[in-house]
């Protein structure tokens, strides 16, 4: 996968190439520390994608990484540190989610970053194995959550542009929203593994703006008294 396709919001798209610049207010590692960060990063996702999981080894990551494992163990303390700093890093870029000047045509982009995401089965490699890590360790699992907490909290702005559009009610939970976009699509390539494409993508994109209008993912009203 290119660095230069970004991490996404609702999908999960890793790139191999390292991590850009911080913005500005934001604390990182830098110098050596960030270069060899980057570079354990980069050998965690060749090693995911090239044995998966279970076949992902420290030993691996430091002859391709060209860091010694004794550092490795110290600094991330095996293979589940390693995958779940490989996602932490995969958050820190500078997405910010679709701006089309209308709610439909912002969904529409969404989901088909979806879709242009898995198309290549070997830019798909990648985000695939991943999500396979959470299935199988904890603490994957925690750091995928956390990347998708982050990615959804960016779409808020998403929504209440929507909402001074008119188009979403007040308390419209982007979060709720970003995940009815992806649903039906990670549905079709994780579990019935079928092929996605344009038209599917503008499904659950229009399927999720509907129950927007309907205010299926509004902030209940607090009961009177």
């Amino acid at each position: 996968m290119t660095g230069s396709t970004p991490l996404t919001q609702p999908e999960l798209q890793l790139s191999s190439q390292p991590s850009p610049p911080p913005t500005p207010g934001t604390r990182r590692p830098g110098g050596r520390t960030a270069r060899t960060r980057a570079a354990v990063r980069d050998a965690v996702l060749t090693g995911l994608v090239e044995h998966g999981y279970p076949g992902l080894t420290v030993e691996y990551v430091a002859e391709r990484s060209g860091v010694h494992k004794t550092t490795l163990y110290r600094r991330w303390g095996g293979v589940e540190g390693l995958v779940a700093d490989a996602l932490d890093l995969a958050g820190e870029d500078s997405w910010t989610p679709p701006d089309t000047g209308s709610l439909q045509g912002d969904l529409r982009a969404l989901a088909r970053e979806v879709v242009e995401a898995f198309a290549d089965p070997a830019a798909a490699a990648a985000p695939t194995a991943f999500i396979a890590a959470a299935f199988q360790s904890e603490r994957a699992a925690d750091a995928l959550r956390g990347f998708y907490t982050e990615r959804f909290a960016r779409c808020g702005a998403l929504i209440a542009r929507a909402v001074e559009r008119g188009e979403a009610p007040a308390g419209t939970d982007a979060a709720a929203v970003a995940r009815a976009v992806s649903a039906p699509l990670y549905f079709r390539l994780f579990v019935t593994r079928e092929p996605v494409d344009a038209a599917a993508a503008e499904q659950a994109a229009d399927a999720a703006l509907a129950a927007v209008r309907a205010g299926a993912y509004a902030a209940a009203e607090p009961e009177r008294a």
